[in-house]
């Protein structure tokens, strides 16, 4: 388990690369977070390498690449999910987005495509990606992406007495009842939305 310090240094260099076209010196790293010593340094940076965050080339100022064993940097973009009325779940990897620095850690992390405007009154759109923490549990009101009857959908989490509601932030949908002969499970809670705005 990487300490915050190291994670702080890993984002940093994952920055970097992508801003610079390159990867930090030792002694830029250390400039970033008041690390005097190139050894203090060397002990994070020995600490990512062990954890497989990424990989050194010895003899270079600037050799550290990101690790062969990683997969995709940033995070996993699994498919779509519905904004209207469900669709048949995909998870396959098409992508990924890099967003770890906005969310912090990013294993607990996925993004979804949204199709359909079932949620534009809560600011999700077609074709934006919603970004997710997978866990299984939710409180009332929150927005989820839910599991049901094999079928992914994004909405409002709406605990009843007797069922579970999951509302639509659109009038024109109904909410989608949900009762005790349904499949459903949480599958996470949305945490943003990444929006691309077309430049044509």
């Amino acid at each position: 388990m990487l300490n915050e310090r190291a994670r702080q240094i890993h984002s940093f260099i994952q920055r970097f690369r992508r801003e610079k076209g390159s990867a930090p010196t030792i002694r830029e790293i250390g400039r970033q977070f008041g690390i005097s010593s190139t050894n203090g340094v060397r002990y994070y940076l020995t600490l990512l390498e062990k954890a497989g965050y990424i990989r050194r080339t010895g003899g270079i100022s600037r050799g550290i690449g990101p690790s062969k064993d990683a997969g995709p940097a940033g995070i996993p973009v699994l498919g779509r999910v519905a904004a209207g009325q469900p669709i048949l779940a995909e998870q396959n990897w098409s992508g990924s987005l890099e967003l770890g620095e906005m969310f912090g850690e990013t294993e607990e992390l996925f993004a979804l495509q949204v199709r359909g405007d079932s949620m534009v009154g809560a600011g999700i759109l077609q074709g934006d990606h919603v970004i997710v923490k997978k866990q299984e549990t939710a409180r009332p009101g929150e927005i989820v992406v839910a599991l049901l009857n094999d079928e992914a959908t994004v909405k409002y989490y709406r605990p009843r007495k007797d069922r579970v509601e999951l509302v639509a932030a659109n009038e024109k949908y109904a909410p989608i009842v949900v009762d005790e002969d349904s499949e459903f499970r949480v599958l996470g809670i949305v945490r943003g939305v990444v929006r691309t705005v077309s430049r044509n």
